[in-house]
């Protein structure tokens, strides 16, 4: 039976820093998006544009009409970083389904593991996501306007209200970060005992469940993000 480790696993040390399995693949994929935005950027100046330029602006319409539905007239300020939450993950969960991701061993451990099955990272972006909310938030209602939201001695119900407020704001972290890391592990876990028990071609199905459960995941984190800026800029009544 293979060995199914929560946490990620050392692979090697750089300059007193330690590199995971996660964190190298996590640097493969931010790679390959950099390239992808290199590329676009260079074709878009091309007045032929091409297939290339096409494609993925198609895909990019796509995802600001979603965050249109939200935001309405605000998404154009909003979705370079709403943009990047959703492909950033969708990528990560998709490239921890490769071939020889988690299977290719270095001293008896994974030498590429799935990103978003380390909790590490979905907290780092869970407390990315619910401080830029913060940010937008003071940003459009200034520091007094905001912090009414969350204290109020006009009367008890809203200081009661507000304390629930603040509660809100923070169980955002936990349930961001073990929502996608929940999910994907869980996705890990199922295609390893598949494969294990079944070799061949029956984790494939599940394969094809992971890669919707992957899109899924992202278009979640992305979407709550968007909705708790839209209620963090809006005036409190």
């Amino acid at each position: 039976m293979p060995e199914i480790s929560i946490k990620a696993e050392e692979i090697f040390q750089l300059f007193g820093i330690k590199f995971t399995n996660t964190l190298l693949l996590s640097t493969v994929v931010f790679l390959v998006f950099l390239l992808i935005a290199f590329f676009y950027n260079r074709a878009s100046s091309n007045p032929k544009k091409g297939v290339y330029f096409y494609f993925v602006n198609f895909i990019l319409k796509g995802i600001y009409q979603l965050f249109e539905s939200v935001l309405k007239e605000q998404t154009e300020y909003f979705f370079p970083i709403l943009g990047s939450f959703f492909l950033f993950i969708i990528f990560q969960n998709w490239f921890g389904l490769l071939p020889g991701v988690g299977s290719l061993l270095y001293h008896h451990v994974p030498l590429l593991r799935g990103n978003e099955a380390d909790l590490n990272s979905t907290l780092s972006l869970a407390v990315i996501s619910v401080f830029l909310i913060q940010v937008f938030g003071i940003k459009y209602l200034g520091f007094k306007g905001y912090l009414s939201k969350f204290i109020n001695f006009k009367d008890p119900i809203s200081f009661f209200t507000g304390i629930l407020e603040i509660v809100s704001e923070i169980s955002k972290v936990i349930s961001f970060s073990f929502r996608l890391f929940g999910n994907i592990f869980a996705g890990e876990v199922l295609l390893t005992i598949m494969a294990f028990l079944v070799p061949i071609l029956a984790s494939f199905p599940f394969l094809l469940l992971e890669l919707f459960v992957g899109f899924i995941q992202a278009l979640v984190f992305a979407m709550l993000t968007a909705v708790f800026v839209n209620v963090a800029i809006t005036k409190h009544h």
